[in-house]
C-alpha cells in the first residue's frame, strides 16, 4: 500500500467555501487510469487532478483531470487550483512568473502574480476560440433548461463556442431566467448531440451592465450532467468562449474585453469570481486567458 498526499482548494474565490472545489494529487506516478478515475469520482468534486513528470521539455509538469465521469483534455479550475497548489508545494518557486501545464491538449502557459511570498493571481492562456452555427430551435433550447421560450435573450443566438472544451452558450433575459433555469437531461442531451460539436454542457447568463470593478459582466451557470457535473460552481474553460461569444456578439465593448468578470456559482451557495481577458485587434480575437485566486482549504492522505 502507497500514500498519495492531495490538496483540497476552493478555487475562483478569496474566502473558504466558495469557488469550486479541486482535489489536487501532487504525485500520480504509480497510478493507473482506472484508479484516477475511481479516486476522482470517491472525492466527488467537480474535477480532480494528478501531477505528474514532465513528458516533454516544452512543459514543467503532464497534468491529468478527470470529473467523477470522464477525463477532460484540459479544464480551467483545475488548471488554476492545480497552480496555487503547486506553488505551496514548492514545486513553483517563489516569485516565478510562469508555468507550462502539459495537458491533453498539449502545452498551456499559466502566468503568475505573487504577493507576500505568496501565490495571489494566476492566469492560464486558452486556445482561439471556435463559434458552431447558432442552433435555429429555440424551443428545443427553453425546453432543454426547463424555461419559457420568452426566457431567452432574443437579440443573442444559442451557440456552442469552444477554446478546447465545446460549451452551447445561451443568454437569458435576467438573473431571476437564470436562476429558474432546470437542467432536463433527456432534452439537453439531445439538443447537445444535435450540434454535432461533441459539446457536453450548456452555460447559461444573464449580461449585466457597469465596469468589471463595480460588479460581474455576466451572471452565469453551467450544467453537465453527461460528465458527472450536476451544476459546475466555477468553470474556467467555459469562461474564455463566454468571454470570446461576448465580444463576437459586442455584448461587450473591445475596450473593456481585456478585463471581464463572470459570477458564478451563486445558486449554489458557492459564489466564485472568474476573471477573463480578451484581447482583441479589430475583429479579430487575438488572446483568450482565465484568471483568479484559490484558497487552501485541506489536505490529506491516499492509501492505494
Amino acid at each position: 500500500m502507497r500514500s498519495y498526499r492531495y490538496l483540497h482548494y476552493d478555487v475562483f474565490t478569496d474566502h473558504l467555501f466558495g469557488g469550486n472545489q479541486l482535489a489536487v494529487v501532487l504525485d500520480g506516478r504509480g497510478l493507473s487510469t482506472v484508479t484516477m478515475q475511481a479516486i476522482a469520482k470517491e472525492m466527488n468534486f467537480a474535477e480532480t487532478t494528478f501531477v505528474l513528470p514532465a513528458e516533454r521539455p516544452d512543459t514543467d509538469v503532464r497534468m491529468r483531470i478527470f470529473t467523477p465521469a470522464a477525463e477532460l483534455p484540459v479544464a480551467g479550475h483545475p488548471t488554476i487550483g492545480s497552480t496555487f497548489a503547486l506553488a505551496r508545494a514548492g514545486v513553483i518557486a517563489e516569485g516565478r512568473e510562469q508555468v507550462v501545464f502539459g495537458l491533453g491538449v498539449g502545452p498551456v502557459p499559466v502566468a503568475l502574480t505573487w504577493g507576500g511570498g505568496d501565490l495571489r493571481f494566476a492566469w492560464m492562456t486558452q486556445g482561439s476560440p471556435t463559434f458552431a452555427e447558432p442552433i435555429a430551435d429555440r424551443g428545443a433550447v427553453s425546453a432543454a433548461l426547463s424555461l419559457p421560450e420568452t426566457a431567452l435573450a432574443a437579440d443573442l443566438p444559442a451557440q456552442v463556442v469552444s477554446c478546447g472544451v465545446p460549451f452551447l452558450f445561451v443568454a437569458l433575459n435576467t438573473r431571476a431566467d437564470v436562476d429558474a433555469a432546470v437542467a432536463a437531461p433527456g432534452p439537453l442531451a439531445a439538443l447537445l448531440q444535435s450540434t454535432g460539436t461533441g459539446a457536453h454542457g450548456v452555460f447559461i447568463f444573464s449580461p449585466e451592465v457597469g465596469p468589471a470593478k463595480a460588479g460581474p459582466h455576466v451572471y452565469s451557470r453551467m450544467f453537465a450532467p453527461e460528465l458527472g457535473v450536476a451544476e459546475d460552481p466555477a468553470t474556467g474553460i467555459a469562461s474564455g468562449p463566454l468571454g470570446s461569444y461576448l465580444v463576437r456578439h459586442q455584448v461587450v465593448t473591445r475596450e473593456s474585453a481585456g478585463a471581464l468578470l463572470s459570477l458564478q456559482g451563486v445558486k449554489m451557495g458557492r459564489p466564485s469570481h472568474v476573471h477573463i481577458s480578451i484581447g482583441v485587434d479589430g475583429d479579430a480575437i487575438t488572446s483568450v486567458r482565465v484568471g483568479g485566486e484559490s484558497v487552501l482549504a485541506g489536505e490529506g492522505l491516499l492509501y492505494i
